[in-house]
């Protein structure tokens, strides 16, 4: 994506189902579970640039011994810092005490983080700031072992106000309006009331507050805790947590809009949010690797029984068609043949651009995430040279030479790397005169492969607000004198804000909604933008429920084709020589590469749950008022 994007966050999730021995015995190592938790991050670390943390749990502690230890860092690498961090602690242990290298056992009493459960999360900011208290896992303290919690999670709720009336309502004072913090004080509020139930029930039977710690450990029903606590949740999440006692739960959202899977076998239990991470880590197949179901809990008690729960009703599955596109790992089996298929569907729209004149066009990408889309593109087209081919072989007279045979069957499509990014130019902060003249060069491109006769086809992932085509990239693929400049997005057009946890949050930002405004201006149907203007507002004291997503008419009057063209009006300026054509993916085709990920909001309007439709609403007011905010 050559627009700078903020990305979802990930989870990793690890519970040892064998006493730290086994481990020390078999793998060589007390700190299998830190290793394992390091692997898990790094490579998810695609999803996550602001932040890190990293929590464990202990069981089986005496009392006054630390049993929760945690780390958080908002570094420029915070997986390394933390790790960093966690090692420089371990190793300053042993080496005051040597002799206890290979005591299991110490290591755990004496030495942090050494434990049985394990919470990670790597995050990049799209709510709040990105100080270090932003920063997942959040710890809820108490000195009741059952009500300690630590919670991290993959989401956005769109009704985070709502959840934090609640909560005072509920007698509570949270310290502060974040949804991180609404939602665990949320799960905590239950998590007391359901311990209190059990303990007092304990109490009746004459059971002294010690021996009534087990029976509260034993009998606390998580996913009860976690129903009565997400009831009015409105938004996309993978909800991680930790109870001070070892158990533990992964909440999915009704929709199944954000992604969670799980493994287990007898010695792990083990949840990422995306499928090649487990199986790069633990060397497992990909049919062991489960997605857990929308609307349910994984559940692992601290006896290590583990269990699926259903927790919310289920809604129509709309899982994020984007971590296809973009944000998950491109290594997993299906995503990386889902983004071939997006490149493959897009291609008839470009041969028809061209003008089916393969010989003179040359393919690239940019930038590298965009790679395995441009593999689908160049395969389609490689098809249609053979049809071609065959075609010329099959209808050609019986007389064709050998040489004739070889110069047809010689035809390819031609390939080329053609735009390189600086990432020096990328992260480098000048002052705002100058930094147009830099962000110019933020790409470099490769010269003497493209003749001024070429078409020159140029895939990316998706264009969401365009600023770096118009500013950086149209401009030095310019130098290279193309007949024609062909940009493909593999996505459709973005014209909606996501509020489910990536950072798109401003419609007013978006390309294509800016091409729709500036064409109902061209064509006196201002009176458009202000109708629905009026119909947002009028929808302010409704319930999420009644509420139309009303901004739909902004595109109404117009094709995909003329918001296409009126993109290539605003992209190019005055020094550009070569034509400009933008093609973007349809949703038929989107849908027809990503087949179990229909959720399209983004695309269509079309938001999976109630309070996205008050969020873009929102999002619209704001940008009609020239509020510079987010909608949620």
């Amino acid at each position: 994506m050559s627009d700078a994007i903020k990305h979802e966050c990930g989870i990793a999730l690890l519970r040892l189902k064998k006493p730290l021995e086994f481990y020390k015995k078999k793998y060589g190592t007390s700190f299998y579970g830190i290793n394992k938790m390091y692997l898990l991050m790094e490579k998810q670390h695609n999803r996550g640039q602001d932040g890190a943390g990293f929590a464990s749990i202990k069981f089986d502690m005496n009392p006054g011994q630390r049993y929760i230890s945690r780390v958080r860092s908002n570094q420029q690498q915070p997986i390394q810092d933390i790790f960093a961090q966690i090692n420089e602690r371990l190793n300053s242990v042993l080496e005051k005490n040597p002799e206890r290298k290979d005591d299991v056992q110490w290591q755990k009493e004496n030495m942090p983080y050494v434990g049985e459960l394990f919470l990670g999360h790597v995050r990049y900011g799209t709510f709040g700031k990105n100080s270090l208290e932003s920063v997942h896992p959040f710890l809820r303290q108490n000195n009741w072992k059952h009500k300690n919690l630590i919670v991290a999670g993959n989401f956005n709720l769109t009704n985070s106000d709502k959840i934090m009336q609640e909560l005072i309502e509920l007698g509570q004072h949270p310290k502060e309006n974040t949804d991180t913090v609404t939602v665990m004080e949320k799960i905590g509020h239950f998590l007391d009331d359901e311990t209190e139930k059990i303990y007092r029930k304990c109490k009746k039977k004459g059971i002294n507050k010690i021996d009534a710690s087990a029976i509260i450990s034993e009998k606390l029903k998580v996913h009860k805790v976690l129903k009565r606590a997400s009831k009015n949740w409105d938004g996309g999440y993978a909800m991680a947590g930790l109870i001070g006692h070892g158990d533990a739960f992964v909440l999915r959202d009704p929709a199944g809009i954000r992604p969670a899977f799980f493994y287990e076998d007898d010695e792990i239990v083990v949840v990422a949010s995306e499928r090649p991470v487990i199986q790069t880590v633990f060397n497992v197949d990909i049919d062991k690797v489960h997605e857990l179901e929308r609307g349910h809990a994984l559940i692992v008690k601290r006896n290590g029984d583990t269990s699926v729960k259903p927790v919310l009703e289920q809604l129509p599955k709309k899982a994020c068609s984007f971590e296809r596109i973009y944000f998950s790992r491109g290594s997993d089996a299906d995503i990386y043949q889902e983004r071939k298929n997006l490149g493959k569907n897009v291609f008839p729209q470009i041969l028809k651009s061209i003008n089916n004149d393969i010989k003179n066009s040359v393919f690239s990408f940019i930038p590298n995430t965009a790679e395995t889309s441009f593999f689908g593109m160049f395969e389609a087209a490689e098809d249609f040279l053979n049809q071609q081919k065959t075609k010329i072989l099959l209808e050609g007279n019986h007389n064709l030479s050998a040489k004739k045979v070889t110069e047809i069957l010689s035809i390819r499509a031609r390939m080329e790397k053609i735009a390189v990014k600086d990432v020096k130019l990328r992260t480098f902060i000048a002052d705002d005169n100058s930094r147009d003249d830099l962000v110019a060069h933020v790409y470099d491109v490769t010269y003497g492969v493209v003749k001024p006769t070429d078409n020159l086809v140029i895939i990316d992932d998706s264009i969401v607000r365009g600023t770096t085509l118009k500013k950086s990239i149209i401009k030095i693929l310019d130098r290279l004198n193309p007949k024609k400049i062909v940009v493909v997005s593999s996505a459709p057009q973005i014209r909606y804000p996501d509020c489910y946890g990536i950072d798109m949050a401003k419609i007013g930002d978006f390309i294509a909604f800016k091409a729709a405004i500036e064409l109902l201006k061209e064509t006196n149907q201002h009176k458009i933008i202000d109708d629905v203007y009026k119909k947002c507002i009028n929808q302010k004291e409704l319930e999420d429920t009644e509420i139309q997503n009303f901004v739909k008419e902004i595109y109404t009057p117009f094709t995909d084709v003329e918001v296409s063209n009126k993109i290539v009006q605003m992209l190019k300026t005055k020094s550009i020589k070569s034509d400009i054509e933008v093609i973007y993916q349809t949703v038929e085709n989107l849908h027809k590469a990503c087949p179990n990920h229909l959720g399209d909001w983004y695309f269509t309007g079309n938001y999976p749950t109630a309070g996205g439709n008050r969020v873009v609403n929102s999002a619209f007011i704001n940008f009609y008022e020239g509020v510079s905010r987010r909608a949620y």
